[in-house]
């Protein structure tokens, strides 16, 4: 996905997590997240993880994106996409 100045790129763990997803509102939801990562990798809300050197989290309804930026490549790395309560589980 490429619309602004980062690309944003589902790694195959992100992927299955947005496989896992039923609610096709919830979807719409979460793809216009993503896209707007292009533009604004770090949007106000978003939260550092700690931890994670350059890992980020936003909140998109009951949902957790998880990602990592690469301001060199100017590329955003979309790990994680999980419930709330199962996000921070496998990490």
């Amino acid at each position: 996905m490429q619309k602004g100045k980062y690309k944003v790129l589902i790694i195959p763990s992100g992927q299955r997590d947005m496989d896992d997803i039923k609610d096709h509102k919830i979807l719409v939801g979460i793809k216009k997240a993503l896209i707007s990562l292009s533009d604004e990798p770090r949007p106000m809300g978003s939260i550092k993880l700690l931890g994670k050197d350059d890992g980020y989290r936003i909140r998109i309804k009951t949902y957790r994106c998880c990602y990592r930026i690469d301001d060199n490549e100017k590329s955003v790395f979309i790990y994680r996409i999980k419930h709330r309560k199962e996000v921070y589980r496998h990490l």
